[in-house]
């Protein structure tokens, strides 16, 4: 039996869009659909990368994440102690799921 919440993702290389800069960084990312407001909505951690350490300063950021699956607008906030910068969306995610095509 499949929960509601069950979530899917991906694991693997990236593209990461920041302004007009383009990082190739690896990344975690995992989603499920929120029946109480109605969106899909993924999130994740990309490993530690000194490019984009330096970019962001450690402040939070709007990018475009691009996978093999597809892309998506999305917020990286605060690194985390190992320098791992969170990544989230809402709606259409960079990725294929069964509700959501990437």
């Amino acid at each position: 039996m499949s929960d509601e919440h069950d979530e899917e993702g991906y694991t693997g290389p990236a593209t990461l869009l920041v302004g007009d800069k383009e990082l190739t960084v690896e990344i975690q990312l995992r989603g499920h659909f929120q029946p109480i407001d109605g969106f899909y909505r993924w999130y994740g951690r990309i490993t530690e990368n000194a490019e984009l350490s330096e970019l962001a300063g450690g402040k939070k950021l709007k990018a475009t994440v691009r996978t093999p699956e597809g892309e998506a607008v999305a917020e990286l906030s605060d690194p985390d102690p190992w320098n791992r910068y969170r990544v989230m969306g809402t709606s259409r995610p960079p990725f294929t799921t069964d509700l959501v095509s990437g």
